[in-house]
């Protein structure tokens, strides 16, 4: 039996319009990782967590540079940490008598062992994020310590003051 061309015709158009309903699946995920990629590149990276620790109140200070990314040395209520790692605790730090306390200088010896970056003249940089109850003597200790190591550059963490009424 012979078809009609009216029943030609729409038998065409329901093959054309079968075809058409496919989406594209490669074309949208490579919209979707160009937009990942720009959002990452462009995220705002002002800001630098260093005390991720909320027993450790950092003291204040109106200084507007930010901190450099450099070992961390913590102390804690409990220890002294090194990279996160803990080292000593902290009344092993305060009953001790001398200037270099031999266990944190072994560490710090090990951390610049591992570190493959260039020569510092002014020695490595170290960041110190202690309490600001912390007994001078205890972080005189500690920073002379450092500088015995080679961490001679010394930067203490802060918590950056906000300016009221300006």
């Amino acid at each position: 039996m012979k078809e009609s061309a009216k029943a030609k015709r729409i038998q065409r158009h329901q093959r054309r319009s079968r075809n058409q309903s496919k989406l594209n699946l490669v074309s949208l995920m490579d919209i979707f990782t160009i937009l990942v990629f720009f959002l990452m590149v462009n995220s705002n990276s002002d800001v630098q967590i260093l005390n991720q620790n909320n027993e450790v109140k950092l003291p204040l200070s109106s200084a507007e540079e930010f901190p450099k990314d450099t070992l961390s040395l913590a102390i804690t209520q409990d220890d002294v940490l090194v990279g996160g790692r803990p080292i000593l605790k902290l009344e092993q730090l305060r009953s001790f008598k001398g200037e270099v306390e031999p266990a944190l200088k072994a560490e710090l010896n090990y951390q610049a062992s591992k570190s493959l970056q260039q020569e510092f003249p002014l020695g490595r940089p170290i960041t110190i994020v202690a309490d600001r109850e912390l007994p001078y003597e205890v972080l005189k200790v500690i920073m002379t310590t450092c500088v015995e190591a080679g961490y001679a550059s010394i930067s203490l963490a802060v918590t950056a003051q906000t300016q009221q009424g300006a």
